[in-house]
């Protein structure tokens, strides 16, 4: 008997059939296929107006879940009508997944959520669930002066839990990309099976982690934003108590690991980068570093070179301010689909002059 030929439509539409919505289709959940993490949940948490994470987000879910064995449930910030919209600082869509999370991945920045969400988030992190943070989640929260809230204290979030808090810029954003350097006596911490070459088009960060942190891997800046540039040589004072280095001259870490212990005695094992733009993700090496993390959160066995390959076609925006897919909503991200254009955002700002 001649079997039907299968379509790509068909087979996009099979795969699809795999992914399931909530009932408002506010967030995304990709069931697990077989693999170690089997009966393990982890909710990814997005929201953040620049580096795109609710681009980068759904491709590391997807991955988890089709090779890893994970289920995994993404969460949005949602405007009224349902679409995506990183700007939204109040909202999380489906806050309640964190109820059942055995882990936490997230891309935030500067969130206000309402104290009914923070109590979803601080329950989880209190349960001493393991958290994989990128990018701006040192500064996931900041509630201003007088805002009515009893999470206040989360404003320190980054520097409590992760590791850092946010202190500056280092490297300049569309000027100087990053390269990780690994930091001497740490090539051989499981986490760096099969990474290599890791390269973020996003500027490093001044960070200073605290002292019970182990470094991973230091930002060294570039002179352009191809991997292949030479490390730049200007001078830089830093935030933090403004005294004047050469850029590269110590470098700075941006990628590291702690154990967090709660009030409460629950420990959380933290993997914490502040590389992470969706497309910073495009380098293979950064993205089976965050992979192998998930995996060590979970105590589970790295492999020797983690398949890290997009389920599907990873293409993702450019960083900027208003530079998030318009009219783009939780469904767009299901399994077998190419994520769509949506409405264009506005242009990237140019960049900045560079500094003699």
């Amino acid at each position: 008997m001649k079997l039907p030929r299968l379509t790509p439509l068909f087979l996009g539409l099979a795969l699809a059939s795999l992914t399931s919505l909530s009932a408002a289709m506010n967030s995304i959940t990709y069931p697990a296929q077989p693999g170690p993490g089997a009966g393990k949940r982890i909710v990814f948490l997005t929201g953040d107006e620049e580096y795109r994470g609710e681009e980068g987000l759904p491709m590391l879910a997807k991955i988890l879940s089709q090779r890893y064995g994970f289920t995994c449930t993404v969460l949005f910030p949602l405007d009224p009508d349902g679409t995506i919209n990183p700007d939204n600082n109040t909202s999380l869509s489906d806050p309640a997944a964190l109820d059942t999370a055995d882990g936490i991945v997230m891309a935030l920045r500067f969130r206000q959520w309402p104290d009914a969400t923070m109590k979803h988030f601080a329950d989880a992190v209190a349960r001493g669930v393991p958290i994989v943070a990128l990018r701006t989640s040192t500064h996931a929260f900041r509630f201003p002066e007088g805002h009515p809230t009893a999470y206040k204290s989360f404003n320190n979030f980054g520097r409590e839990v992760l590791g850092e808090n946010w202190v500056s810029h280092w490297g300049a954003n569309r000027r100087g990309a990053t390269r990780g350097i690994i930091e001497p006596g740490a090539a051989t911490d499981p986490l760096f099976r099969g990474v290599a070459d890791i390269f973020g088009d996003s500027g490093a960060y001044e960070t200073h982690p605290v002292a019970d942190a182990k470094i991973l891997l230091r930002g060294q800046v570039l002179k352009g934003m191809s991997p292949t540039d030479a490390p730049d040589t200007y001078l830089k004072a830093r935030k933090s108590d403004g005294v004047e280095q050469p850029i590269n001259d110590p470098l700075m870490p941006v990628a590291w690991t702690r154990l967090n212990k709660n009030p409460n005695g629950k420990i959380n094992r933290v993997f914490c980068t502040t590389m992470g733009a969706a497309t910073d993700l495009t380098n293979e090496g950064l993205r089976r570093l965050v992979i192998n993390a998930v995996l060590r959160g979970f105590n589970l066995e790295i492999p020797a070179r983690a398949d890290v390959t997009p389920i599907d076609p990873f293409t993702p925006t450019p960083y900027a301010f208003k530079g998030y897919r318009r009219g783009i909503t939780p469904a767009d991200h299901a399994l077998g689909q190419v994520l769509r254009a949506g409405t264009p955002p506005p242009p990237a700002p140019a960049a900045p002059a560079k500094k003699d």
